[in-house]
């Protein structure tokens, strides 16, 4: 006999938020993009310990490593810059854990940009699986968090 779940183990867990940044796309850009190994521990602020492995030049293919404070606990993982279209989107993939995050950029050099941020928990283990909606909820409120930190930075910071 087999048992059924009540859950799909393999559906990816996500949320995203969006906000309107009183800069230009190339502005808010340059903070994020290619600004992005200097600048990313100061929106991501349960980041710990940060380390680019392929110098400070964003590419395709470059790769990070980080120490995030998670809970009280220290998680340690790589990932690697997966898509990087400048004054468009910046995507990276966890390599040693099963993330994704997205920031997609929306405007002109004459309005106001619109920043998204996905974050998508590609997978978790199968006993965590009972708890996705609460998961789902902390993963929206630092969806949240994130791009209210970076508007808060965008704003006030100098690169």
């Amino acid at each position: 006999m087999q048992i059924k779940f009540s859950f799909d183990s393999s559906k990816p867990i996500a949320g995203e938020a969006s906000i309107e940044i009183n800069k230009s796309i190339q502005d808010v850009f340059s903070y994020m993009g290619e600004h992005f190994y200097d600048n990313y521990p100061k929106w991501a602020v349960e980041v710990v310990e940060f380390e680019p492995l392929d110098g400070k030049e964003v590419f395709v293919g470059s790769k990070a490593k980080q120490i995030r404070e998670d809970n009280g606990s220290k998680v340690e993982s790589i990932f690697e810059i997966t898509d990087y279209q400048p004054s468009m989107k910046l995507i990276f993939k966890g390599l040693t854990e099963p993330y994704i995050h997205s920031y997609l950029l929306e405007g002109s050099e004459q309005q106001a940009t619109r920043l998204t941020f996905r974050f998508e928990l590609s997978e978790i283990d199968v006993f965590m699986r009972p708890f996705q909606k609460l998961i789902r909820s902390a993963i929206e409120e630092g969806a949240e968090n994130t791009v209210e930190n970076i508007k808060n930075l965008v704003d006030v910071d100098t690169y």
